[in-house]
This record gives C-alpha cells, structure tokens and sequence, in this order.
C-alpha cells in the first residue's frame, strides 16, 4: 500500500498548515496559538474537540462506524528555545523560539489523518487524537496522564512517532522494548574559598576541583556499569569566576545522564555523589548534588511494535522498514503513556541530516515530503486496527 491517494491529494493543504506552524512556535503550556489552530482545524473536520489537559493540550475523539476499541494517536505540539537559521520564507515570527524539533510536522501528520479519517469513517469505534504540549523537558505527557487523559478518553492502546533526520523519505524504524532513554538532569555546586589568581596556594580552587570531578564523572560509564548497558553522563554547562585574577568561590555545574534499564537508572545518583563528595574531599572542597529524574525510557510493547512494522511495511514496502534500529539515548516523555497503555512510537525518515541539521539545531527545518507518509501511516494503523465490521 502507498500513500492514500486521498491524502496526496491534500498534501500541498498539509503543507501550508505545517510552515503557518512553524511561523509561530511556541515552547511548554505556553502553546496558545497553536492550539487554538489545532481545535479550529479539528472542529472543521467535524471532530469533536477537547481542551484544557496540561494547559493547552487538546484532545480529537472521532467514532467511527459500529461499535469497537479506542486508539490514542500521540502528536507533541511545542518549540524550542533556539533562534533559527533556516532562510525560510516561513521561519519563526517569535524571536528566540523555533520549531527545531519537527514537532510541527508531527502536528500537521496527525490533523492530516484526523481529517483523512473524518471523511471516509472506515473503521469501527473510537479515535483519541491527543495533541500534547511541553514535550521538550517540561513532561507534559506526564502532566496529561495526571490529569486523567486516559480516564477522559478511555484507549486500549496508544501510538507515537517522531521524525528522524537521515533515515530517506519513506522508511521506517520499529522495534519491541526501549527506544529511548529515560532523561534525568542534575545541577551542581562546588564551594571552595575564593581568592587572588596569583595566590593560588591560599585558597582552594573550585575550578581545578570542576575539573577533576567532570573527569571522573565519566567513570560512571566506563567503570561502573556493564559494557553491555548503556549510560551517559553529561555536563553541559559550567558556571564560575568573574575575573581574569580572581580565583572563585564557587563554580556551577548542570548536566544530564541517560539509561535504559531502571537498575542502572537507580545507580546513577548515588554514583554520581559518592565521586563527587571523594574528589572535593581530596581537595578540602565541598558540593551539593541537585537530581531530578525526569522522563522514564521510552519502551514499546512486543504485540504493538509487531502490529507497527506490518503496518509500516504495507506503506513503504519491508526493504524500508528497520526493524532492529539501535535505541537512541534521546528523552521522549510519550514514555509517561506507554507506562499505562501498551502502544508503540516508531521514527518516520525525514531525509537530511546533512550539514549538522538534525533535532535541536538552528539550521534544521522538516521535511514536507515525509507529511502523506506519515499522516498514511496513521490512518492505516487505525483501519487496520480497528477494522470496520462487515
């Protein structure tokens, strides 16, 4: 099966709904306009529209014909706090906020097939299109869920998908179990005692104690957990010192860690401060760590991910269809739904990638050939799983 013909036919309409998105990106609870564009499309497609969840979430609920399950489709609605750099003609109108994530076009994809769905009906039961605000670092999938998504708008199963920069146009990466990674973040501050750069022996440095301790964090990966598992520990910012002479008091370290399995999750943070607490002492120095576990791994579940993969294989063919793709460390808080409901979240090729354009950079833009795939996928999925009766 390629892409419906019926959507091809409003491909150039997906387009122009995906770049007016893009002029106005907007980041976590804050994605007033562009809810207010998502219910207008939905309400013009005869589907019945919910607001409020998380803020600004809203919720799509289409029957179709005769009675059956419910399906929960997944688009994430927010920006990013980057400035573009595209040269777009439709680059952002918000200074300072870009849609650098392509969650534009994963808004676009699902109203392509919430109006593809709403004119032809063929499937029984009921569709939840869900719309979720604050996907970047903010857990607005968590938030939803708290706040009764599923209790509201009962599913069986739910689905999600992101685009992905460097798989071509028209392929389709699936797989059981973990897909991404749980995301957690840390904040750090080293106390030392302040003084003259030229005196260095009078105080105690808390950038060479930084450093020691940036180095041994990484310990963490290479001593303290199976080669088998994967682990990241990042720093990614340091903040410290206000002079060209003047050795500071104190030095600011954030950063953020990534794993799979819960075990090794739950090792991190102990870790983590058992070293930083032996490197400051070695030095007479102090800390206090700041942990904060944020998104749990994103794992899919066997039936789900197998029903994905014949699904995606009908559209693009299975020559297209990765069905082994290596897990990617990134954070997705879809998680927080597949926690109560069994679905899938599958990665749609978005081409490009070339030049360091991926996710999160100024330079990157979606691809508007992926839209028909994409919003075809969907529609599949839920004529084939929620089949109209005969």
């Amino acid at each position: 099966m390629p892409i419906y013909n019926r959507i091809a036919e409003f491909h150039e309409e997906m387009t122009a709904w995906r770049r007016e998105l893009h002029r106005h990106p907007e980041t976590a609870f804050e994605e007033h306009w562009t809810s207010n564009f998502i219910a207008e499309k939905l309400e013009s497609f005869g589907i019945e529209v919910h607001r409020g969840l998380a803020g600004t979430g809203v919720v799509g609920t289409l029957k179709g014909n005769g009675e059956g399950g419910a399906i929960g489709l997944r688009a994430d609605i927010d920006a990013l706090d980057i400035t573009e750099q595209t040269g777009a003609e439709y680059a952002s109108e918000n200074p300072g906020k870009m849609h650098a994530c392509g969650h534009d076009g994963h808004t676009t994809m699902l109203l392509g097939a919430a109006k593809y769905l709403a004119e032809t009906r063929n499937f029984s039961g009921t569709v939840q299109f869900i719309f979720q605000p604050a996907e970047e670092n903010e857990g607005g999938g968590r938030v939803m869920v708290e706040e009764g998504l599923f209790d509201k708008f009962p599913v069986d199963s739910v689905w999600g998908m992101h685009n992905w920069p460097g798989m071509p146009v028209g392929t389709v990466a699936v797989r059981p179990g973990p897909m991404m990674a749980a995301y957690d973040m840390f904040e750090l501050d080293i106390k030392g005692v302040g003084g003259h750069g030229a005196m260095p022996h009078l105080g105690i440095d808390p950038i060479l104690v930084s450093a020691q301790v940036v180095t041994a964090l990484q310990s963490i990966a290479s001593r303290n957990v199976d080669p088998m598992d994967a682990v990241v520990v990042s720093v990614t910012k340091i903040h410290g010192g206000d002079a060209y002479n003047v050795i500071p008091g104190m030095v600011q370290l954030a950063g953020t860690t990534r794993s799979f399995r819960p075990e090794v999750r739950d090792m991190i943070e102990p870790k983590m401060k058992q070293i930083i607490d032996g490197v400051c002492a070695g030095f007479g120095a102090t800390a206090e760590l700041r942990y904060e576990k944020r998104y749990p791994p994103t794992v899919n579940s066997d039936a789900e991910s197998a029903m994905a993969a014949e699904v995606a294989e009908r559209l693009v063919g299975g020559e297209k269809v990765v069905r082994d793709p290596t897990p990617s460390m990134g954070g997705e808080d879809f998680a927080f739904m597949l926690e109560k409901k069994p679905g899938c979240y599958i990665w749609m090729g978005n081409g490009g990638g070339g030049e360091g354009k991926m996710l999160h950079n100024a330079g990157y833009d979606f691809n508007d050939e992926a839209l028909p795939w994409g919003a075809s996928y969907w529609s599949q999925l839920v004529e084939d799983r929620l089949p109209r009766a005969s």
